[in-house]
C-alpha cells in the first residue's frame, strides 16, 4: 500500500523548485499564481535568494508547501496514494495533494499560519531543543516537573523528541534531561516555541481562517499530527488542523499506525529526505522514495 508523506519546516534549500518551474506548463502557472496570492516574488527567494531570506518563517512555510504540492501535481496519474500524512506544516501540503483543499486556499492558510506564528514568536522569547537517546516518558516527566512553559512538541522517531517552550525552561529541561541520561540535548536554531501553549495567539488567529475555508473529504485517509490516526471526515480534519499549532506532532505514533494499517512503501514529496530517514529508523526494510 502506497503512502505519501510531506515534509515540514527545516527542509528548505536555495534553488528549491527551480526544476519544477523550468518544466513550464501547470507547474510554472502554479508558482506564478503563488507570487500573485502572496503579494511578493517567493520564486525569486526560492530559486536564487539567500539562506537567511529563505529561513524567514513567512517565506519558509509557503516555499516548502509550494515545492511539495507542485511536486505531487507533477506526478500526474502516478500520484495514487492510499494514505497520506505531513509533518507539521506538511499536513497542509498533504491535504491539498489529497484533494481536501484547493491549492489557493491551502497557500492562503499556510501564509496566514506563518504570519501568525511569526507574531507569536516575537511576543515571547522562546525556542525548541532536540533530545536524543531518551524514552519519551522520561522526557515528558522532566518537562512536567519544570516551573515554566516547556512541553514535548515533536515525537520524531523512537529516541528523538523535540521539546518546546520559553527559553529558560527549555535550557533547564536540557540540563536535567542530560543528567537523566540523554545522549544529546541540542538547542535548535528556530524562532520560537512551535507546538507549545505559547502558540495559542497564533492558534486563535488561524482558527478563524480554517473555519472559513472549504475542506472536503480527501481521496484517501490522512493521518493527522494531533491524533496520529486515519481521518477522512472534513469537520474532524478542520478541528485537528486548528489544534495542531499548540498540540504535539505525533510523528512516531503516525509512522507506527501507517505501517500497522498496511503501508508497504513511503514516498516523500517535497524538499529533503528527513521523513524517509525517520521511517527507516522504525522499519529498516521499508521501501522509501523521493518525489
Amino acid at each position: 500500500m502506497k503512502a505519501y508523506v510531506f515534509p515540514g519546516q527545516g527542509s528548505q534549500f536555495v534553488g528549491m523548485g527551480k526544476e519544477l518551474y523550468d518544466q513550464g506548463g501547470e507547474s510554472k502557472a502554479m508558482f506564478d499564481k503563488a507570487n500573485e496570492i502572496l503579494g511578493f516574488s517567493i520564486t525569486d527567494i526560492m530559486f536564487s535568494g539567500t539562506d537567511e531570506q529563505l529561513k524567514e518563517t513567512k517565506v519558509t512555510q509557503p516555499a516548502i508547501f509550494l515545492h511539495s504540492v507542485i511536486s505531487a501535481k507533477s506526478l500526474g496519474a502516478d500520484f495514487q496514494p492510499k494514505m497520506v500524512a505531513g509533518h507539521s506544516l506538511g499536513e497542509f501540503s498533504a491535504l491539498v495533494a489529497a484533494g481536501a483543499m484547493s491549492f489557493e486556499d491551502g497557500l492562503k492558510l499556510v501564509s496566514a499560519r506563518a504570519m501568525a506564528m511569526q507574531k507569536a514568536c516575537e511576543a515571547v522569547k522562546s525556542t525548541m531543543a532536540a533530545i536524543l537517546g531518551l524514552e519519551d516518558e522520561i522526557v515528558e516527566k522532566v518537562c512536567q516537573e519544570i516551573d515554566g512553559v516547556v512541553v514535548a512538541a515533536n515525537y520524531n522517531c523512537p529516541g528523538q523528541l523535540v521539546i518546546s517552550g520559553a527559553i529558560p525552561a527549555v535550557e533547564e529541561a536540557c540540563a536535567k534531561l542530560t543528567e537523566a541520561g540523554a545522549k544529546r540535548a541540542i538547542m535548535l536554531p528556530v524562532g520560537g516555541a512551535f507546538h507549545s501553549p505559547l502558540m495559542e495567539p497564533a492558534r486563535e488567529e488561524l482558527a478563524a481562517a480554517i473555519a472559513g475555508t472549504e475542506i472536503k473529504s480527501p481521496i484517501c485517509p490522512i493521518y493527522q499530527n494531533v491524533t496520529a490516526s486515519a481521518v477522512t471526515d472534513s469537520e474532524e480534519i478542520k478541528k485537528n488542523l486548528i489544534a495542531q499549532l499548540t498540540a504535539p506532532v505525533r510523528w512516531t505514533q503516525t509512522m507506527h499506525k501507517m505501517l500497522a494499517d498496511g503501508a508497504t512503501s513511503v514516498t516523500e514529496v517535497g524538499p529533503g529526505k528527513v521523513l524517509q530517514g525517520l521511517f527507516k529508523k522504525v522499519d529498516r526494510g521499508l521501501e522509501v522514495f523521493s518525489a
